[in-house]
């Protein structure tokens, strides 16, 4: 196949060395353009640039891709398929029909479910048994193609958006490249529509909802930690400091009647009391201006005792 591959952050790296590597022809290789990035904002090229340079590929990273001068380098491709993994930027209809088997997306949720910008996160957040990649036609609608293949993964108790990131990125790879070898011989994919009436809609993340309520649940709380590692990370007052929480997980059996907040004990990481009666477990954190430390080395550096609070300014 002849390829053009979308995609800029690392999601998308593990889809293009696995098309490489399986004999596809990658006939050209869109990113978006270099950014500023780190303390002194010099420009910084995206994972999937990196990759194609590493092989020789050729890079295109315009700024739009509405323009006509860009649309036309695209058609000179003559490509058989593009596909697009996480690429950030919209693609116009009229490009979505210059390859000749047409467009495929890797999609990080169980489509329907979760369309738009933060699946992952979201389905955290809501408490869902499972995740998974979708492999989709791209339209012009979000996230609304035909549905080609799927990838279930669960979601665990411990699971983060990180490492659910790894796994779905891994998956989403290995289900672009069996598409890939089917339409290879046969010359189309068969698909499935997505059910309308099953839509949801994964909005992008605010920077507020990293903020902890202590009087949501201890479950609430755990799921909220999770889904913002590694990015915004939760947050919550203590001593009077932004502490940032990276782990936190739900203590089975336990119940507390203390103030939602309040410190439990210190010696099998930090038990906090939550607004449901149940106890939150924050086995990782972080104070302003340090490392990112297990609780029980945190401790070592900071006075935290039971009664202590979290929340609050």
């Amino acid at each position: 196949m002849k390829i053009i591959f979308a995609g800029t952050p690392d999601f998308a790296v593990p889809a293009l060395a696995a098309l490489i590597e399986a004999g596809h022809d990658v006939v050209m290789v869109l990113t978006q353009p270099d950014r500023p990035a780190g303390r002194g904002m010099k420009l910084k090229a995206s994972p999937i640039k990196v990759l194609a340079e590493q092989y020789g590929l050729f890079v295109f990273q315009p700024e739009t891709l509405k323009d006509a001068t860009v649309q036309a380098e695209i058609a000179e491709t003559h490509a058989d398929v593009m596909i697009v993994a996480a690429y950030g930027l919209i693609i116009p209809t009229v490009v979505l029909q210059m390859p000749k088997h047409g467009c495929y997306n890797i999609h990080a949720s169980l489509l329907p479910r979760w369309r738009g910008a933060a699946p992952i996160h979201r389905s955290i957040l809501a408490g869902d048994n499972e995740t998974g990649v979708t492999i989709m036609e791209v339209v012009p609608a979000l996230d609304a193609g035909a549905m080609v293949s799927k990838g279930v993964v669960p979601i665990t108790e411990t699971d983060t958006t990180q490492g659910l990131h790894d796994a779905l990125a891994a998956i989403g790879a290995d289900l672009m490249v069996e598409a890939m070898h089917v339409l290879t011989q046969t010359g189309r994919l068969a698909s499935v529509p997505q059910d309308e009436l099953l839509v949801t809609y994964a909005h992008k993340l605010e920077k507020a909802e990293a903020v902890i309520d202590w009087q949501k649940s201890a479950a609430e709380i755990s799921r909220q930690v999770r889904a913002f590692n590694p990015f915004p990370v939760a947050q919550s007052f203590l001593h009077g400091e932004v502490c940032r929480l990276w782990m936190a997980t739900t203590v089975d059996g336990m119940s507390s009647s203390a103030a939602p907040g309040s410190v439990l004990d210190v010696h099998d990481g930090i038990l906090v009391a939550c607004g449901d009666g149940g106890v939150l477990r924050i086995s990782e954190l972080q104070a302003p201006g340090g490392k990112r430390l297990s609780a029980s080395v945190f401790m070592l550096g900071h006075a935290l005792k039971a009664g202590d609070q979290f929340g609050g300014a």
